[in-house]
Parts: C-alpha cells; structure tokens; sequence
C-alpha cells in the first residue's frame, strides 16, 4: 500500500490534469505506431516521396477515387 501510495503522489498532477482535460496521446501514438509498420514492412524507401505516399495511403488521407466535374 505505501509503494502504490508513493506512485500516486510521484504522478498525481498528471492524474489531475487527465481528470480535468480527458485528454490522452493515444491517438497520436496510435498513428506513430501505423507509420511504423509501414516503414518496417518497406525496409526502408529511396525516396522520401515515395514514402510520405505511402504514409498518406495506409493513414486514410489520400482519395484514390477520381473527382468528377
């Protein structure tokens, strides 16, 4: 109980500041995470174009449909 008690007290302003905020970097890890596995499953891009492509298509952010007029 004193061991679990010191952590609280060692961390409690971040346990303050989620109550307050509920707001976590989950999301950004989440990402940082994805971006990861597209990088280890490459093995490595020659071309940094190449690869924030490939970022942009894996993460949901490139439209491949064709726009009409």
């Amino acid at each position: 109980m004193k061991r679990v008690g010191q952590l609280l007290s060692r961390h409690l302003e971040n346990i303050l500041t989620f109550c307050r905020h509920r707001i976590t970097n989950g999301v950004a890890k989440g990402l940082n995470s994805k971006i990861m596995s597209i990088k280890r499953k490459a093995c490595g891009y020659s071309n940094k174009d190449h690869f924030k492509t490939a970022i942009s298509f894996f993460c949901d952010r490139l439209d491949l449909y064709p726009r009409s007029v």
